[in-house]
């Protein structure tokens, strides 16, 4: 289940400075390393902001003409139409980052717009996902921007209300069937616990702006006509996003440790995966499967990430998947605190009081 409302403190993504050659391997040598990366190239930005945007509203104007011939045609056109969403939701999340623009003010204007079109209020989910970063791995930081994560001693613990609940949430077809509608087209609809005025303001004025295209949809090409393009649309991006944040956190030698152990620098390297994918599919995916790139270096713009990771040697030896290999990570479920590993539900064996379950 993704988490995005739990109460949580104001958290900023840690800096990372320039700093003279360092001794390799040190946490500076890694900020050193992906440290020129760090910038935006406006020529750049502008293009994948074309070549994702136009064809993608082309698209929507295809599908409006291909309801009259037949919906089986609609829902193949949905198909190249949710690739090109995904990528539009990389552009917005690196805007977040103050990423993909020098302007910090171009960044939250194109930024809000293209979270309408993702269903995403901007500065709420920013908000909540600069947290991700800054807590990624940390057992005792749990619960804002990611996907909740019970240990199994607390699973053998909890009640069985919790235990069956949690067991609903973790399942692939409630995960990924349900949950991009739960996700993005209900939770987003409300401002995250603790969200300051800014995060709220955002969440209201992406309601009101949806509002206003459904109205005008609604005169223009119907409203029925309206949902069976965006629900399945949605319904389709989301998911490829959920399983794409999915497989990048959670892996059987994924990083979780106590907060007096967590260091920035390990949840990136050891607590992101690097998703190998076809070239169609990295593109369309807007390369975030270099994630432990984006977590080392958060303001790297999506277009710098393959080339940071060619240029480094040592950025090339994270966790790795592959679109087949990745499919085991299907059956993880619970984080072992002794193996310190992610484990299943087979063989573990719930106890109220004391003594953790193996697999």
């Amino acid at each position: 289940m993704i988490t995005e409302r739990t109460t949580s403190p104001k958290v900023t993504i840690p800096t990372i400075p320039l700093i003279p050659a360092v001794k390799a391997g040190s946490k500076n040598y890694w900020q050193k390393l992906v440290a020129p990366y760090a910038h935006s190239d406006l020529r750049r930005s502008l293009g994948q902001l074309a070549n994702s945007l136009l064809p993608y509203l082309a698209l929507w104007g295809l599908m409006i003409w291909s309801l009259r011939i037949s919906y089986l045609l609609t829902l193949a056109l949905v198909i190249p139409a949710a690739g090109f969403l995904v990528r539009l939701f990389i552009i917005f999340h690196d805007c977040g980052h103050g990423s993909f623009f020098k302007s910090n003010t171009v960044n939250r204007w194109v930024g809000f717009f293209l979270g309408v079109l993702v269903f995403t209020p901007s500065e709420n989910w920013w908000h909540d996902h600069a947290i991700h970063h800054a807590t990624a791995g940390n057992l005792d930081k749990r619960g804002v921007g990611d996907i909740t994560t019970l240990t199994v001693e607390e699973y053998a613990q909890g009640s069985k209300w919790k235990r069956l609940t949690y067991g609903l949430f973790r399942h692939p077809l409630i995960m990924f069937i349900f949950g991009p509608i739960l996700v993005f087209i209900i939770m987003n609809r409300v401002p995250s616990r603790g969200a300051g005025k800014r995060e709220r303001r955002s969440v209201v004025l992406a309601n009101l702006t949806l509002l206003a295209i459904f109205l005008i949809a609604s005169v223009t090409i119907g409203w029925k006509a309206y949902l069976m393009i965006q629900l399945p649309v949605m319904w389709l991006a989301g998911s490829i996003g959920l399983w794409l944040f999915y497989i990048q956190h959670q892996f059987e030698d994924v990083y979780w440790v106590r907060n007096d152990q967590w260091d920035f620098t390990h949840a990136a390297l050891d607590g992101a995966s690097f998703y190998k994918l076809p070239k169609v599919i990295q593109w369309f995916s807007g390369n975030i499967g270099y994630h432990h790139i984006h977590h080392l270096m958060p303001r790297i713009p999506n277009y710098f990430l393959e080339k940071c990771y060619e240029d480094n040697p040592d950025l090339q030896c994270p966790t790795t998947f592959s679109l087949r290999s990745s499919l085991k990570a299907l059956s993880l479920r619970l984080w072992d605190e002794q193996d310190h590993r992610m484990v299943g539900f087979r063989g573990v064996v719930s106890r109220q009081s004391s003594g953790i379950s193996r697999k």
